[in-house]
């Protein structure tokens, strides 16, 4: 069965960092195109980061370019997203998604499998 496991979230100061990881096991993830996306209190889950199979393809929503990175080791089946200089407004539950299409980009119902989630909150 195919599980995605999230962490390192916490609570952090704004202008700070935190690396989240998503170790991915139950299948053989190569083919994958993995996520990550986020839930605030009271509002809708949103995408976040995308990173393609072969990892030539990456994707940003605008409010974490240049401050997010999202990267994979495929040998250890995890993906990454390095989160700098955060501001309060990143507070959520940031979810981990995996999709066998290879490259799954904003659209979260191109996503099949989806870990647990892991809270990050930036205070300010």
């Amino acid at each position: 069965q195919v599980q995605l496991v999230e962490s390192g979230g916490g609570l952090v100061q704004a202008g700070g960092s935190l690396r989240l990881s998503c170790a991915a096991s139950g299948g053989t993830f190569s083919g994958y195109g993995m996520g990550w996306f986020r839930q605030a209190p009271g509002k809708e889950r949103e995408f976040v980061a995308a990173i393609s199979w072969s990892n030539d393809g990456t994707e940003y929503t605008d409010s974490v370019k240049g401050r997010f990175t999202i990267s994979r080791d495929i040998s250890a089946n995890t993906v990454y997203l390095q989160m700098n200089n955060l501001k309060p407004e990143d507070t959520a539950v940031y979810f981990c998604a995996a999709t066998p299409l290879g490259w799954g980009r904003r659209r979260a119902n191109n996503y099949t499998y989806w870990g647990q989630g892991t809270q990050v909150t930036v205070s300010s």
